[in-house]
């Protein structure tokens, strides 16, 4: 990877629909990054404002989201045809289907890396919330309002054989979403619990082998919200029984360092939580010591 344009691209946004927050974490990131190893190309500019949920649809500040999707899809399109690695410095996980159809759009087929506590395949009807970081990944498959389909384009932007779903672990989430993820083709799923036993750097060549097989590429998702609340409390969705950072580092630098990677998105790191800055030290070692930067 050290011979790859990596480039840091920062999405200031959190779908609570306010300022704050996770909003935060793309400049907090890139300070603590610092510029060795990697180009800029700044921040986008469109924010997620609003704190009612459509009578439609039933996202929250939805407008704002689509606008944000398209200015995503346009940056990462225009990076990649220059045959940059995006770093995307998030933000929530609502950026995430317009960086795919981006990459999509310049590169064709990819496949998907989901590091997340969650599946994030709610629809505006079955979220208990409307937020747009319950939606990234049935947006990318097509399942979503045609408002944003129109600026995603076509769908499913991933096939979903080519998705991996990587330390999901929310029950409830499960419950409410019922019968997803039956019936929708995802290629591999690997939930919290299958990942408690062997070695996981292992597990994470495996997803990489595959994801890169006849030459495909892909497309690495990180959510902060995949590692135990007490290894990284900085992020608004809490959760036990997540992964160590040592073990995320296993998963993940197989991904990360693969030939296959055309881009990377970090998300939902929020840096008002983080009163120390050890929760933001050790996320910028590991985007580092993951991308080889």
């Amino acid at each position: 990877m050290n011979d790859r344009r990596m480039t840091l691209l920062g999405v200031p946004i959190d779908s609570v629909g306010k300022s704050g927050g996770t909003e935060l974490g793309p400049g907090a990131l890139r300070e603590l990054l610092g510029p060795e190893g990697f180009e800029d190309a700044g921040d986008t500019s469109q924010r997620i404002r609003g704190l009612e949920r459509d009578r439609e649809n039933g996202w929250l500040a939805f407008d704002d989201i689509v606008k944000m999707t398209g200015e995503v899809r346009a940056e990462v399109a225009k990076l990649t045809s220059e045959g940059k690695v995006p770093v995307i410095l998030g933000g929530c996980c609502t950026l995430l289907p317009g960086a795919l159809a981006g990459a999509r759009d310049s590169l064709g087929e990819i496949g998907l890396a989901y590091f997340d506590g969650h599946l994030d395949l709610f629809t505006g009807q079955t979220s208990p919330t409307g937020e747009g970081a319950d939606f990234p990944v049935a947006a990318a498959l097509g399942i979503a309002p045609g408002g944003l389909l129109e600026v995603i384009g076509d769908t499913p932007i991933v096939e979903p054989s080519r998705m991996a779903l990587i330390g999901s672990r929310d029950h409830e989430e499960l419950e409410l979403i019922d019968p997803f993820p039956t019936g929708l083709g995802i290629g591999r799923i690997e939930y919290r619990d299958d990942l408690r036993h062997g070695d996981l750097g292992k597990v994470g060549e495996s997803i990489a082998a595959e994801l890169t097989g006849n030459g495909g590429r892909f497309w690495l998702h990180l959510d902060v919200d995949i590692l135990d609340r007490a290894a990284f409390p900085a992020t608004d969705y809490l959760m036990p029984d997540g992964l160590s950072m040592a073990e995320l580092r296993a998963l993940l630098t197989p991904l990360a360092s693969s030939p296959g990677l055309v881009g990377m998105d970090v998300t939902c790191f929020n840096p008002e939580k983080d009163d120390d800055g050890s929760c933001g030290t050790a996320l910028a070692g590991l985007i580092r010591s993951s991308l080889g930067a």
